[in-house]
């Protein structure tokens, strides 16, 4: 499965938009049907996606693109998806899931909808906001037994959180993110790696602290998210360079294989006169398929 390292939201009711997220270097555009759009102009940016989607069909793609859907608790939700699946986005932004029976419920939609259209391509992705609602962040460890084949990642949010417990603030006294939208945040890291899938790191609402932003991203990356949500494409560059393991980087984990190699068996290593065991081989393994990873995305792209 290809890897993104940056998804760029863009309002689906703009043009000019997408034609500047077209040329961001995003490894996929997230075109938004939802909070981006206002009420009365919905039913435009519907067929609006649909006519960018069928313009550029899957297998013509230099970018990967997905939708965000209005949430399945309103009517927009099954009029977005009989909209757009025909068109064949690569993936759906589920917003204000509960859990992974929302996202199953997507599934079976989207089940019906790819055999109504009859578009003959891969299945089309789920990536949940997993956090968005009070009850959420409960249900986030279920998603690793939910059977989801469609379950591309998991994302959190903290604005509609906060939204949703009628606080005053996500942010603490020294300016990160309060206690609770640590614990959703983690919950969700956690729980796309007991899940197999993208751990999605996400946004940053400072467009123009570039130096915040790289610092974010490296420590998320550290602390084991994948990617990241972007919303502005001077993002973009700083999101893809921060996520994709460095040249040293990927020497260093070849260097440990290859220590573990020349003691086959072993449960231990020598490395520059350090000793090193199994979970630096993982991490070393899991380094460089994460390189490959984003080589893939980059070629696609």
């Amino acid at each position: 499965m290809i890897k993104l390292r940056s998804l760029l939201f863009v309002p689906g009711d703009s043009e000019k938009k997408l034609e500047k997220a077209r040329t961001s270097g995003a490894d996929a555009l997230i075109l938004d049907l939802e909070d981006s759009v206002a009420p009365v102009n919905k039913g435009a940016a519907r067929v609006f996606v649909a006519a960018y989607l069928r313009a550029r069909p899957r297998l013509q793609r230099q970018t990967q693109l997905w939708v965000r859907i209005n949430p399945l608790d309103t009517s927009l939700a099954l009029e977005d998806l009989c909209a757009i699946v025909g068109a064949a986005p690569d993936g759906v932004m589920l917003p204000k899931a509960n859990g992974p029976g929302d996202a199953q419920r997507l599934s079976h939609y989207l089940d019906a909808l790819e055999a109504q259209s009859e578009i003959g391509a891969a299945p089309i992705k789920i990536l949940p906001v997993a956090t968005e609602t009070a009850i959420a962040p409960f249900n986030l460890g279920a998603y690793s037994s939910a059977g989801l084949t469609r379950l591309f990642g998991l994302t959190w949010g903290a604005e509609d959180l906060s939204a949703a417990m009628g606080a005053s603030t996500n942010i603490d006294s020294s300016g990160g993110w309060a206690l609770t939208y640590k614990l959703a945040r983690s919950l969700t890291l956690l729980a796309a790696h007991a899940a197999g899938v993208q751990a999605i790191e996400t946004l940053y609402t400072d467009f123009h602290d570039t130096e915040g932003l790289k610092s974010s991203c490296r420590a998320a990356r550290a602390e084991g998210f994948t990617g990241r949500i972007a919303i502005h494409p001077a993002q973009v560059a700083v999101i893809n360079e921060s996520f994709t393991p460095s040249q040293d980087e990927i020497g260093h984990a070849k260097r440990i294989i290859a220590a573990f190699a020349e003691a086959p068996g072993a449960g231990v290593a020598v490395l520059d006169g350090k000793m090193i065991d199994a979970p630096h081989l993982k991490q070393a393994q899991s380094l460089l398929a994460q390189a490959a990873a984003y080589l893939t995305v980059s070629g696609f792209r």
